[in-house]
């Protein structure tokens, strides 16, 4: 049986969506008899200070960590320094551990790691799958990166389209994204769509009655909206905080935002700045283990996606919200595979990004019919069972993994 190894700047005990996704393949994998190794930084996520071990068995699974620069999110420059040091790093520790025949599984954390895995697959003979969290340089083109938009981007689509067709299988968590890879001329035998999953077995339906987390946070007796996870460039906030605006003198509503991430202390200020500090909370990423409680501390979780993006990426705590059995409010364009995913399964609502007023609206219905909120987070969780359930995610990963075809 080959070995596997897996690409990606952050892992566990790193509590990032993509580490968690990656931890629970990781170890299932190995609980299960293969081989797995996992190349990484020596980072956290949320403390780019942390120093985690060079080297580690992990519940059966080989981690090599790698030093990279420390310059942070903050600032473009240095964070392309910190993108270059890793994938430096990323790449000797790679190409030492690579043997014929192996599987080198590259996530897209830094962006275009796609080309490191085919470099070393074609170099080492093993075999390449691209596990795609997002399509780079798209995404930055889309959020404004400066240069993205020009020769530069299109040189380096044009060199990731090359990895991607020369892999033996692109992993993507969307339809919307499988289609734009069959557009870019991957085969469609070689595009595989798998959804990033929750922990739906440890994350249950909670009632709202006597939860402990709304204790602790004096939250008892109020409509909350909440919003769970990094908060980054890729999000839609304005329409938000505007009908946040228009919703202040509603003791009832509070927005809770739980996370971190590029905006997440912008979105704090801006709360300050326009007198909302008693309509929003902001509490820090939780420990997974917490996960049960804070995802069922909302009455309606929202989340967005911009029109720009679809199929470039798709929100995964879409599944951690239908696992906790809440309503959704997405932000996102009529007709965009969020929208349709939750008029499909009536398990939310779907809200244009730009009407502050309707969005408003839409909130205070929703606190107004508790009944209905409850019916959608039922058909949630419902969903998420039938179709989108962690068992069913990592039992389609090892089909890939048999698979021996081009």
């Amino acid at each position: 049986m080959p070995r596997i190894i897996f690409l990606n700047r952050f892992f566990y005990p790193d509590h990032s969506a993509t580490s968690q996704i990656l931890s629970d393949l990781a170890f299932h994998l190995a609980a299960r008899g293969r081989d797995v190794n996992v190349v990484t930084s020596r980072q956290r996520y949320d403390a780019p200070g942390a120093r985690l071990p060079p080297h580690e068995l992990i519940r059966g699974v080989n981690v090599t960590r790698v030093r990279t620069s420390e310059f942070g999110r903050a600032a473009l420059p240095g964070r392309a320094i910190d993108y270059a040091s890793c994938y430096a790093g990323m790449a000797r520790a790679a190409a030492a551990l690579t043997r014929p025949d192996d599987i080198v599984i590259a996530k897209t954390d830094p962006p275009l790691l796609s080309l490191l895995g085919a470099m070393i697959a074609r170099r080492r003979k093993a075999h390449l799958i691209n596990w795609l969290q997002d399509l780079y340089p798209e995404v930055a083109s889309a959020t404004g990166v400066p240069l993205m938009n020009g020769a530069a981007g299109r040189a380096l689509a044009s060199l990731r389209d090359r990895s991607l067709r020369a892999a033996r299988a692109n992993v993507v968590i969307g339809h919307a994204m499988a289609q734009r890879l069959h557009r870019l001329g991957v085969p469609p035998h070689r595009v595989h769509v798998i959804a990033n999953w929750s922990d739906d077995e440890t994350i249950v339906p909670r009632p709202i009655a006597d939860h402990p987390l709304r204790r602790d946070w004096q939250l008892e007796g109020q409509f909350v909206v909440g919003h769970s996870g990094n908060l980054g460039r890729t999000h839609d906030v304005d329409a938000l905080l505007a009908a946040a605006g228009r919703l202040r003198d509603r003791r009832d509503i509070v927005f809770v935002f739980i996370g971190g991430g590029t905006q997440f202390d912008a979105i704090r200020r801006r709360a300050e700045q326009d007198g909302l500090g008693a309509t929003m909370r902001f509490f820090s990423y939780q420990p997974r283990e917490a996960l049960p409680l804070s995802l069922t501390l909302p009455d309606l979780h929202w989340l967005s996606l911009r029109p720009s993006l679809e199929g470039l990426i798709f929100p995964s705590k879409f599944y951690g919200i239908a696992a906790a059995g809440r309503p959704m409010l997405a932000l996102t364009a009529p007709g965009s595979e969020l929208a349709n995913l939750i008029a499909r399964h009536g398990c939310g609502v779907a809200a244009a990004p730009d009407d502050a007023a309707a969005l408003a609206q839409t909130i205070a219905g929703l606190a107004a019919d508790p009944e209905r909120c409850a019916a959608m987070g039922r058909r949630a969780r419902a969903m998420l069972e039938a179709q989108f359930s962690r068992r069913a995610a990592l039992a389609q990963w090892e089909e890939i993994l048999d698979h021996r075809g081009a």
